[in-house]
């Protein structure tokens, strides 16, 4: 039998006019502690991680694709509406929206059943339906297989990115779609609530 690890907090995805995508996770419960990460895809499509330990770094890595792994200082503020994000390299602060009516249908679900594993293989052939490039079920790195339970979604009306100092641009949408994993955040930026459950093999950190 593998073994199980669940992640509990919030992932935000935002898009920039520069091309400049961004997916930022705040974890208030995870086998790490308390942490935040980001993923950041450049215009030229170069994938890189910013992890705040070696230890974070190396367990995502194992799950998703990148060019670069990148151990930073990485501090996270979300609060009074507005997310802010140092992780060194990337700077961003975003003012937080209404909630969307996906988020509104996801909150009428039980949260048990809104994270369980059977549900979320049940309803990930539909979720692309609603929000293109989205799955709730799917396979991570080395064949572990992985799950997004949304229990709350709300819009990011407004954001500043920079990038190594660089303004990244006005917000835009997240397309194309990230290619970290098997799914991608919603194209219209927003913050979800959400459950990661990622089952499979012992990860192996070196």
């Amino acid at each position: 039998m593998g073994m199980r690890w669940i992640f509990d907090g919030h992932i935000a995805g935002i898009g920039t006019t520069s091309g400049l995508r961004a997916v930022v996770g705040l974890w208030q419960e995870s086998p790490f502690g308390t942490f935040a990460d980001a993923m950041v895809e450049l215009p030229s499509g170069r994938r890189i991680l910013l992890a705040p330990t070696a230890e974070v770094a190396g367990f995502i890595a194992a799950l998703y694709s990148f060019d670069e792994t990148r151990v930073v200082d990485i501090a996270v503020r979300h609060a009074g509406g507005t997310l802010t994000v140092d992780a060194g390299h990337l700077l961003l602060e975003a003012a937080l929206g209404a909630r969307t009516a996906l988020g509104t249908a996801a909150r009428l679900i039980p949260r048990p059943l809104a994270v369980h594993p059977r549900w979320l293989r049940a309803v990930s052939p539909f979720a692309g339906l609603l929000s293109p490039g989205v799955r709730t079920a799917g396979t991570a790195g080395g064949g572990r297989r992985e799950y997004y339970g949304v229990t709350d979604l709300h819009r990011i009306d407004a954001a500043t990115v920079s990038w190594d100092g660089v303004d990244a641009g006005a917000l835009a949408k997240v397309l194309p779609a990230v290619g970290f994993g098997f799914s991608s955040v919603p194209p219209e930026p927003g913050i979800a609530r959400v459950r990661t459950t990622v089952e499979g093999a012992p990860v192996t950190l070196r």
